[in-house]
């Protein structure tokens, strides 16, 4: 699986769009009011890049467990300083309704998905970034 992602950035205007092998999709992301740029910064797509990850593997985990999920809410959290720092003391923690589970039920399937999460985990790993010429 390739996933791209690309955003370009116009006389006021701001074109998002994310794409997983041959499936392209567009974002609508807002244009920074005071500037030219994006309205939401790095680390706040890079949260919610978590926030989403963990979500839908919570989904994928629970049908391989059987569960049917009524409901989930992910919240993540993390800090950043200075320009040019990288970010530190991220947190998450997931609110999970299913039904018919039980709170162990649910707890395990937390615990085990915060595990297989690709993008937990590739952070966790660490992973070369590369600037192309």
């Amino acid at each position: 699986m390739i996933i791209s992602a690309r955003i370009s950035s116009a006389a006021g205007q701001l074109h998002a769009a994310v794409q997983t092998d041959d499936a392209a999709k567009t974002l609508t992301l807002p244009a920074k009011p005071s500037g030219p740029g994006a309205g939401v910064n790095g680390g706040e797509l890079l949260l919610l890049a978590l926030a989403t990850c963990f979500c839908n593997d919570l989904y994928r985990e629970a049908a391989q467990r059987g569960l049917t999920l009524n409901s989930v809410t992910v919240h993540c959290r993390g800090e950043f300083g200075a320009a040019g720092e990288p970010g530190q003391h991220f947190r998450y923690r997931a609110e999970v309704q299913a039904e018919g589970a039980s709170a162990a039920e649910i707890e395990a399937l937390i615990r085990h998905t915060d595990q297989v999460a690709e993008v937990h985990n590739t952070l966790r790993r660490g992973v070369a970034v590369t600037l192309e010429g």
